[in-house]
């Protein structure tokens, strides 16, 4: 019954992504921004799809059973943190630049080095969010499907691939209001079955008011603001996040979005926590089990409460998913390889090489979900790069004119290469073994777990701000910075042309 259930959820969604797929009708901006024409409702549910995702469930249940409530909750509320900041600072200017994908910011912004730059790190970065969430899935076929977990990632990125290729970011927020209310739904349904049952027990100093776990480093406080560091702030470069911001079809429209998506993203990461606190504590549920939530659902759960959360997290995992290859691919196509929209003459070149792209994307997405299957972690992981290398060009650098490319140059390299560094000494990754990438040495060791990130940030954040002020950007660097305004200004007004 949970598969079948589980299995019709996802038709649905396939079916309604692969209709409004004619939507595109031909063209990239319809495809890459949804013709700049969403309001609230679909911009604000395809907001919160992306960032309640497997990792802000799953990952969420998991950590929070073993490490108490800020170790999981804090994916969820650092998320939630990012889109309150996008909405009060972000989300406004943003809209109003019409660009179609975050790297036309520093193209127009620093020039054509730091959009190449910033483009390799925000495919590499949202590559890792991609994995992240193919893992969850991969262990929920496994467990309640009986399919191998290498061929329950490759059969659940090939359906997400199959009407995010046909209908670009119309298929991912229309299926994402699917999404958003299968997992308001069961998120509600599955807390009252649990107070129902259990009530709401919290185990002594692993509760939200104990907050030894933000202010002891043995009880996990640098692990925990980590967290809700690189996710509040780091994710604020989030590539899929803004493509949505880009899709509103005014700045008013883009904020409120994002006020709402914060709100919801609070709610159901506070829900899935106090879920994982009380069901551990009632049952002695374990990782060593596999996922707690999968094991919840699975054994104690009833079938129909099982098919509603399980139908969420897949829908939540393909939604965020499909907004981390659409955005991916635009950035490698548009911004890499400098393939423009072309409105006439047999075809739109854009289009027509992002669904290109897509296919290295998902492949390389694969192999990484196989090599590492942590959920949280790598979402973390992905948005701890962000933070170091590219947070402060975007947010400083939207309102501060004084910083050129050299700045970003600097803190990018720096801030990649400590955080790399450190990943490879570290031995642990946010309270758990360092499956990634780790060099076995004896200078370093978990006591750093959790400063990693923070030293990181520092430092790229740190040297962009110094070099901007010892060498702030050039004449030269400013009138490219106009010649590019004139660019995306021309792109947009052809946006209305008709395609041939």
């Amino acid at each position: 019954m949970i598969v079948i259930g589980v299995g019709i959820s996802v038709l649905i969604v396939l079916i309604v992504g692969i209709v409004v797929a004619r939507k595109v009708d031909g063209d990239s901006a319809n495809y890459l921004v949804a013709g700049r024409s969403l309001g609230v409702p679909l911009v604000a549910v395809s907001l919160m799809a992306a960032a309640v995702d497997s990792n802000a469930t799953v990952g969420n249940t998991d950590l929070t059973s073993g490490y108490g409530f800020w170790a999981g909750a804090s994916l969820a509320i650092g998320l939630a943190v990012c889109l309150l900041i996008s909405g009060l600072f972000l989300a406004k200017p943003m809209n109003k630049l019409k660009l179609y994908t975050l790297a036309d910011f520093f193209r127009r912004r620093y020039g054509r080095v730091v959009e190449a730059g910033s483009s390799v790190i925000m495919i590499f970065s949202f590559t890792i969010l991609l994995a992240g969430n193919l893992v969850a899935v991969g262990f929920l076929l496994e467990r309640f499907a009986g399919i191998d977990y290498v061929w329950g990632i490759i059969l659940s990125v090939s359906l997400v691939l199959a009407y995010t290729l046909a209908g670009g970011l119309f298929s991912d927020a229309y299926t994402a209001a699917i999404q958003t209310v299968i997992t308001v739904v069961a998120s509600i349904a599955l807390l009252g079955w649990v107070v129902i049952n259990f009530g709401i027990i919290v185990p002594a100093g692993m509760g939200p008011f104990d907050l030894g776990q933000l202010t002891d480093p043995a009880q996990g406080a640098p692990i925990n603001w980590a967290t809700l560091i690189s996710l509040g702030i780091g994710d604020l470069v989030a590539i899929d996040f803004m493509q949505r911001i880009f899709a509103a079809k005014s700045p008013e429209v883009a904020q409120k979005s994002c006020f709402y998506a914060a709100g919801g993203t609070f709610v159901i990461g506070i829900i899935y926590a106090l879920v994982a606190l009380t069901t551990t504590a009632a049952l002695g549920l374990s990782t060593a089990d596999g996922p707690i939530l999968y094991t919840l659902l699975g054994d104690y759960a009833p079938p129909l409460l099982a098919v509603l959360v399980l139908s969420g997290i897949v829908a939540a995992s393909f939604s965020t998913a499909a907004g981390a290859i659409l955005a991916t691919s635009a950035i490698a196509v548009r911004n890499i390889f400098g393939v423009r929209r072309i409105v006439s003459g047999g075809g739109d070149p854009l289009l027509r090489w992002t669904r290109v792209a897509m296919v290295p994307i998902v492949v390389i997405g694969v192999l990484l979900a196989i090599r590492v299957s942590q959920t949280g972690i790598l979402l973390t992981f992905a948005f701890d790069l962000m933070l170091a290398c590219l947070a402060a060009p975007l947010v400083l650098g939207l309102f501060w004119k004084r910083p050129g490319a050299s700045a970003v140059i600097v803190g990018a390299l720096l801030g990649f290469t400590v955080r790399i560094t450190l990943l490879a000494l570290t031995p642990t990754m946010y309270g758990v073994p360092n499956d990634l990438f780790y060099i076995p040495n004896t200078i370093i060791t978990a006591d750093l777990d959790g400063w990693t990130t923070m030293i990181s940030a520092a430092v790229g954040i740190g040297s962009f701000v110094l070099v901007a002020l010892l060498h702030p950007r050039t004449l030269r660097e400013q009138e490219q910075e106009l010649q590019v305004e004139e660019e995306l200004s021309q792109e947009q007004a052809a946006l209305l042309e008709p395609v041939a």
